[in-house]
């Protein structure tokens, strides 16, 4: 299997997020990546390449052109407030909630931010563009090798991409990586095109930018939004909306949740994949259902990680697998390529 790698990815390191009511180091780190690049090269599954460049024009077919217009500018329009402000991150602290008006694009960055993000977690750095712009070519590329006739492509980037919307950023998320694999085997011809979230928490970006289509398929296994960030969405009660009636699937579950439970979640899960006729398949690979994880409350194991890539071998579909959460960081190199090496074997 081949691995595109964003070999910009550290560029985006965050100080600080908001966490609790606190302000506290990310959890979101460079190191994530760089244990599962590890972890891939000492087993040697597969070759590990840079992604190719895709037209911006690309991004456009899942983001708004104005939220992309702001994110990347943010950084330059902060610096030039205060050249001090280099040192310090942005974060949103204003927005636009309910009988507010969002049509209007702010002068004020501090009301850009707010306009276009959906927390306080996720900090904004010199090197995010730059970053997720990178990742984005990863998640292309990927799906790229699909269509060429490969199997499967992992695309290894940060930050993460499934709580992106069409113009908004949140949960260390910018650009929505899977949904533009997703767009991008749509757009090749394919007429079905299945996306699977198995990250602990929702993947609303994807479920909202595909949420009135039927061509798109959305399923997710995650943390019931009662509870667990996103809070605001992943009901099971989500079916999708429109043309998009029946083409979404969330199997919420509760905090403390055991392999065996969360295993047939997978299963129902990818049993709705193949009733719908999905001709590709692109995963959204979190590996923060691992027990020990410090924002999540699943229970996997990582030899479950073997299972579930042997499970998701076993669907029989063209795969792209996109690399998202998973903050135990010493432990997120062994599960992910777990997954990877159990795809591969089945």
């Amino acid at each position: 299997m081949i691995t595109f790698y964003n070999h910009l990815h550290a560029q985006h390191q965050g100080k600080v997020e908001m966490f609790r009511g606190a302000l506290v180091p990310c959890f979101e780190v460079p190191a994530r990546a760089d244990h599962v690049l590890a972890e891939l090269q000492r087993r040697q599954l597969g070759t590990v390449q840079q992604p190719h460049a895709f037209d911006d024009a690309v991004l456009e077919r899942i983001h708004s052109p104005r939220y992309l217009r702001f994110l990347a500018s943010a950084w330059e329009q902060w610096v030039a407030l205060d050249p001090a402000n280099t040192d310090r991150d942005i974060l949103p602290s204003v927005w636009p909630t309910r009988t507010f008006r969002t049509d209007i694009e702010p002068d004020n960055l501090s009301a850009k931010m707010g306009l276009y993000s959906c927390d306080a977690g996720t900090p904004f750095t010199a090197g995010t563009w730059v970053a997720a712009r990178a990742g984005a070519d990863c998640a292309l590329s990927a799906a790229q090798r699909l269509l060429q006739g490969d199997r499967a492509a992992f695309a290894l980037t940060r930050p993460p991409g499934h709580h992106a919307g069409m113009d908004f950023f949140g949960g260390y998320c910018f650009l929505n990586n899977a949904a533009l694999a997703a767009q991008h085997l749509r757009d090749a011809g394919l007429e079905r095109v299945a996306a699977l979230d198995i990250d602990y928490h929702h993947g609303n970006g994807t479920q909202a930018i595909f949420y009135d289509r039927p061509d798109v398929y959305f399923a997710s296994v995650h943390g019931d939004p009662r509870t667990e960030y996103p809070f605001f969405l992943g009901h099971a009660d989500e079916t999708g909306c429109g043309a998009g009636v029946g083409a979404n699937l969330n199997i919420p579950l509760p905090r403390g949740t055991g392999f065996e439970v969360w295993f047939a979640a997978l299963e129902h899960a990818l049993g709705a994949i193949q009733r719908f006729g999905a001709q590709a398949l692109v995963v959204s690979l979190g590996m923060d259902t691992f027990v020990d994880d410090p924002i999540a409350g699943f229970t996997l194991h990582s030899a479950d990680y073997l299972r579930v890539g042997q499970r998701l071998a076993a669907a029989g579909l063209p795969t792209v697998l996109v690399f998202e959460g998973g903050y135990a960081v010493a432990e997120v190199g062994v599960n992910a390529v777990n997954v990877l090496e159990g795809f591969i074997g089945a």
